[in-house]
Parts: C-alpha cells; sequence; structure tokens
C-alpha cells in the first residue's frame, strides 16, 4: 500500500486503535473533532483518521469492532496524534510502541486519553513531562517511568505539545480544549451542546468531586457531618463546630474523620465550598459578593484566592469561560 499523507486543507487527527481498546476513549474525541467541523461550516477542517498496527479491525473492551482506515506503516506523522486507553494498553503491542517512538515525538499535537498515558511512556515521549491518566493507573505510571512527573488529580494535562487527559470522557473535555484553541470557544461550545456535555471543566479540576475523590465514613454521625457540609457550606465548618455536630472532642473528630474518609475536614470543606460556588458562577446571576456569602468564603477576596490557588483563575475569569447559558434546542 502506499503511504498516505494525511494532511489535507485542515488539521490531520489520526487515531491509533489497538485489541481491546476503550471504545469511548475513540469515539468521544472522533465526535469532538468531527462534530467542530461541522460547526464551523468546513467539515474538513479535522481530518480524521484510524489506525491499527497492520491494518486490520480490532476488536474494543466492550466487544465492538472497530475497521481502521489504515495501518501505521501507511501514514505519515499528522498534526495530532491521539492514544486511547484500555486495557490493551496493559499488553504493550510492540508495533504500536515502536512507531511511537519514531513519529510521536515528531506530530505537532501528541495527545493521550485514559491509559494511553502507559504506551506514550512506554515509547519514552512522557520523559521528563508532567502528565496524568486514569486515576486508578496512576500509581502504575509513576512505579513504572519515574521518569515521568506523574500527577494523578487534574482531568487533563498539557506540558508542551503532548496532552494527557484522565479517564475514559476526560478524552472529550481534553478534545474540546484542543477545538477551541484552534477555533475559538463559540465552536467549541457548540459542540458541548450539541453532544450534552458541558464546556466547562478546565484542565485542572479534580478527577473527583469532593464527595466521590473522600470515601463515605463508616460511622453514621461522620456520615451525617458530610452530609451537612454539602448543604450547608455556609455554615460555621470548623473542626469545633462540626466535632460538635458530631458529638466528639475535636481531636477525636479530625482523627477519626480522615481515618475514615482519607481527608482531613478542613480540605474536604474547602473542597465542597469550591465546588458549590464554581456551580453558581455556571448556572446563576448571582454576584461574586452573594455567591462567596452563601458558600462560606464570607468576602469576594477569600473566594478570589482559593480560585486562584485550586483553579488558576479568578471567579469572574472563571465565570467568562464557563457559564452555561440556556440555548434553544
Amino acid at each position: 500500500m502506499t503511504r498516505q499523507r494525511l494532511h489535507a486543507s485542515g488539521k490531520d487527527v489520526l487515531v491509533v486503535v489497538f485489541d481491546d481498546v476503550q471504545s469511548l476513549d475513540v469515539t468521544g474525541p472522533v465526535e469532538v473533532f468531527t462534530g467542530a467541523g461541522h460547526a464551523a461550516g468546513d467539515p474538513g477542517r479535522y481530518r480524521v483518521r484510524t489506525a491499527s498496527p497492520d491494518g486490520r479491525a480490532v476488536r474494543t473492551s466492550s466487544g465492538i469492532r472497530i475497521t481502521p482506515d489504515l495501518a501505521l506503516a501507511d501514514v505519515e506523522t499528522p498534526h495530532t496524534l491521539l492514544v486511547p486507553g484500555g486495557p490493551g494498553t496493559r499488553a504493550g503491542d510492540r508495533r504500536l510502541v515502536e512507531w511511537l517512538r519514531v513519529h510521536g515525538g515528531r506530530a505537532e499535537r501528541l495527545v493521550s486519553v485514559c491509559t494511553g498515558a502507559l504506551v506514550l511512556a512506554e515509547a519514552g515521549l512522557l520523559d521528563g513531562r508532567r502528565a496524568t491518566t486514569h486515576w486508578a493507573f496512576a500509581p502504575k505510571l509513576a512505579r513504572d517511568y519515574p521518569c515521568v512527573d506523574v500527577d494523578p488529580d487534574p482531568i487533563y494535562v498539557r506540558d508542551g505539545h503532548v496532552a494527557t487527559s484522565a479517564g475514559v470522557t476526560a478524552g472529550i473535555d481534553l478534545a474540546l480544549a484542543l477545538v477551541e484553541e484552534d477555533l475559538g470557544r463559540d465552536i467549541a461550545l457548540t459542540v458541548a451542546r450539541h453532544l450534552v456535555v458541558f464546556l466547562r471543566r478546565p484542565g485542572n479540576q479534580a478527577q473527583f468531586s469532593a464527595q466521590l475523590s473522600a470515601q463515605t465514613a463508616q460511622r453514621e454521625p461522620l456520615r451525617d457531618v458530610q452530609r451537612w457540609i454539602s448543604e450547608h457550606p455556609d455554615a460555621d465548618l470548623s473542626v469545633t463546630a462540626l466535632a460538635e455536630r458530631a458529638r466528639l472532642s475535636p481531636r477525636h473528630f479530625a482523627r477519626a474523620f480522615r481515618s475514615e474518609t482519607g481527608t482531613t475536614p478542613g480540605r474536604y470543606v474547602d473542597r465542597v465550598r469550591l465546588e458549590h460556588a464554581r456551580r453558581l458562577l455556571e448556572d446563576t446571576s448571582d454576584s461574586v459578593e452573594e455567591i462567596s456569602r452563601s458558600c462560606g468564603y464570607g468576602t469576594p477576596e477569600a473566594m478570589r484566592r482559593a480560585f486562584v490557588k485550586a483553579l488558576g483563575s479568578a471567579p469572574a475569569e472563571y465565570r467568562r469561560r464557563f457559564r452555561v447559558t440556556a440555548v434553544q434546542p
């Protein structure tokens, strides 16, 4: 077969596929890039192709068969090269790894979804870079590839021309961010609305909400406290006040809370308040001052400091970027 150069009038996107690939890691970003071309009035803006190591059909981890457009040997380096994840990444197909060693660094954008980061790391393409992956495999990535600066928390990480994302649907978030970079916020927002997802998650947003990232306490008094925090972010949520609600001494409460949830009461409160403030900024027209009071920050300056520390942007900037507006179907 003659080698095909994918570059046309727009940006070439090559998604590599292999046996036991996670199907949504492939189809999620593909739908974003394809939809962006249509939203921009130029279906050829992104030319999306799939390629397997030998050009043969692959079976995904869910049993769906994908017939690729090309074999890797027949492809020249694309603009955007995307490596999805799935159980197949743990098998370590040497053909894919060797091809990536040669071609991966030449792509203008190198992207992984979920455990696709393990394949990039095996090819040496993440050495000296900050990267993320699915939370369950972050320890493996850090252990097996010590030259990679693994950050297990964000939904995606950009380090130069390399972008890595967390599990499964985080690939959609990353693809939307790349579309926004290429074509602007309006096109990315149009695609997000079409896919019925929110263009709202910055890359440094955590993979889990406070309730998901922390374990649910085993003892009923501590579970009640967790619910109380989530329902009353504007209340006095000091360790002393929470300990009194749980009918424990402050010292015993703090120790028990951390033991059963995996985080300190203070950090849990900080995360709940931040999430509550984010939702209000995204979904309401309440002023920053009103939101700061209703979320327990007290002052807009205190909320601003919390946002800058956690998300890298002030509340007003966050609202400008991620405010959800009503759209007629």
